[in-house]
């Protein structure tokens, strides 16, 4: 059995990008962790929303790396002399991926309330029409 890709469709021109997308989607094997939602603000707005409770500004950064919006959470070792009776919050590092279309831009992010804020914005192309001409033989 031979693995069909879009390069091997001839009416497909230029998607091997939107193959390695995919590839790459299918890679991403987060966990389940941090819980995530992701919302439609308004037509052309996005919010995802992360529960990082525990987590502080500083033990967070967000990065675009590649189309790919990167979230990654380290909390700082500071309690080491603190003695545990039980311990149900999770204090893990965690990286959660997000890939963006073309087009789509990341806005700010905000904390609330133990939960992260990333608002993404997806700018509207212009529509071109182009006429080619056909030189006479």
């Amino acid at each position: 059995m031979s693995k069909h890709t879009l390069g091997s469709y001839p009416h497909m021109l230029g998607f091997e990008q939107l193959e390695r997308l995919l590839e790459r989607t299918a890679k991403t094997g987060n966990e389940g962790y941090p819980p995530f939602n992701i919302e439609q603000t308004s037509d052309d707005s996005y919010r995802i929303t992360l529960a990082v409770a525990g987590f502080g500004e500083t033990d967070l950064s967000i990065t675009v790396e590649d189309r790919q919006l990167v979230i990654r959470g380290r909390q700082s070792d500071d309690g080491a002399e603190r003695v545990f009776l039980h311990r149900g919050i999770a204090a893990r590092q965690f990286q959660r991926s997000f890939v963006l279309a073309d087009g789509v831009e990341v806005g700010e992010a905000s904390m609330e309330n133990g939960l992260l804020h990333v608002d993404l914005t997806r700018l509207r192309p212009e529509t071109v029409v182009q006429t080619i001409q056909i030189k006479k033989g």
